[in-house]
């Protein structure tokens, strides 16, 4: 049994005459009786009773017209996935994040992706910046996010904003109460840094920014990302330097000023990264989404 029979069987079901199907398919009567014979004898049942009036179905033949109506509502179903697929509209897109960066132009990404393609199953992995490469380079996810990426050969980088740092202080610091604090008078506070692995990272930020100021940092602790981080400042352990989006961290105690006075690196990339052979329809829809997003946020 092959599909052109299946497609005979529902034009003759649905005209209840051969003429009138013969016509529809662009044949002439003759085949088109014959490849309804032998579907019945295929099938082994009488589909259809032939009447001076045309072709009527047997009690066989409309339960057969409703299983091959859902065959052919299944390739059409199959066509229509397999189109979306390729078009980038189906799928799963498994996604890297990190901490602080889930707080700021993420989600929104996030978003106007799911918002474009809601057929689209997205899969969010907690991941640091090592993991994230492993994943991509053992395909267990399609795209991260995440900072200072040194340059790698087979993962490429898609910048979704540059952010300003601030610096988390206590509300009780002397500090506190300026408008802006001149980078310099850091110096003297305990600081807090994070992330604690793969280094480079941004604790190498800091630090970095510290020299070039002419002084070292006072380093209070090392931790694992900026919400441990944002937390010890709360509890008097110190102060650290924190992305703008890390600011919707609202913990009592906490405030976030601007500096002033900064060196020119004071500031920090967030990126999309991903394999540079991914020639996916799915990274393609998504880079689009991310690159109108900047865009539209630079405007």
């Amino acid at each position: 049994m092959d599909l052109r029979k299946l497609r005979y069987f529902k034009v003759v079901a649905d005209e209840k005459h051969i003429g009138r199907a013969a016509k529809v398919l662009h044949i002439s009567q003759p085949p088109l009786t014959r490849q309804i014979h032998q579907l019945e004898e295929d099938l082994g049942v009488t589909l259809f009773n032939r009447t001076p009036k045309g072709m009527e179905l047997t009690d066989a033949g409309r339960l057969f017209r409703e299983e091959v109506n859902n065959i052919f509502g299944l390739i059409e179903q199959a066509t229509e996935r397999t189109q979306k697929a390729g078009q980038g509209r189906l799928g799963r897109l498994d996604i890297a994040i990190f901490g602080s960066g889930i707080m700021g132009d993420i989600p929104k990404i996030l978003l106007a992706f799911k918002e474009r393609y809601p057929e689209v199953n997205v899969v969010l992995h907690t991941m640091d910046k090592g993991e994230q490469i492993n994943a991509l380079r053992q395909k267990r996810i399609s795209l991260g996010f995440n900072r200072m990426l040194a340059p790698l050969p087979d993962i490429s980088s898609e910048l979704v904003t540059t952010e300003k740092l601030l610096l988390a202080i206590n509300s009780n610091h002397p500090l506190a109460a300026l408008p802006e604090i001149p980078f310099t008078e850091i110096s003297d506070i305990p600081l807090i840094l994070f992330p604690s692995s793969n280094r480079p990272n941004f604790i190498d930020k800091t630090i970095r920014l510290c020299q070039l100021s002419g002084f070292t940092p006072h380093i209070s602790q090392e931790v694992g990302d900026a919400v441990t981080g944002v937390a010890l400042v709360a509890s008097g352990f110190g102060a650290c330097l924190v992305p703008q989006s890390a600011t919707v961290l609202s913990l009592p105690g906490v405030v976030y000023k601007p500096l002033i006075d900064t060196p020119d690196e004071a500031e920090v990339d967030l990126s999309c990264i991903f394999r540079k052979e991914d020639e996916s329809p799915l990274l393609k829809a998504f880079l689009e989404i991310l690159i109108g997003y900047r865009i539209a946020k630079s405007q």
